[in-house]
């Protein structure tokens, strides 16, 4: 179904593949981008389950919107080893107007198809998303 706000639509292949990350671990992250030709988010690039966090920044277009989720093994300050997905919705400061618009508009929508992510951050520049931040924000939830 068409995200009502920009008429864009989620590809099955997206849900399919989050619920292989979260049941099976079978990617360590997972970058979506919005195909213009069909007007739906698509799977762009699967991590590979041995991947880090630095593999999926490097996977980041720097001019180019996208999602991702990434799965976060961390450790807490009582040495308790957790696990939370996060949500990324990357719109660097340079990319498209039309396209950071267009992010914007369909994140809630597709944020909701992915039953299960426990953390979200938004982030306009590598510095916004670094792994000390997104480790800080899983331990905070």
């Amino acid at each position: 179904m068409a995200n009502a706000a920009s008429g864009i639509a989620v590809n099955d292949n997206c849900k399919a593949k989050f619920l292989e990350l979260k049941a099976k671990r079978n990617y360590r992250y997972i970058i979506f981008r919005i195909e213009d030709a069909s007007q739906q988010v698509v799977v762009d690039k699967l991590g590979e389950p041995n991947d880090k966090y630095e593999d999926l920044i490097a996977s980041l277009p720097a001019n180019e919107c996208r999602y991702a989720v990434f799965d976060l093994d961390f450790t807490t300050t009582e040495n308790c080893q957790k696990s939370k997905i996060v949500f990324i919705a990357w719109a660097p400061d340079i990319a498209r107007v039309r396209s950071k618009m267009v992010y914007a508009s369909s994140k809630d929508r597709f944020r909701k198809e992915l039953d299960g992510v426990q953390v979200e951050l938004q982030a306009t520049d590598l510095s916004e998303m670094s792994y000390d931040i997104v480790k800080e924000r899983a331990i905070s939830i």
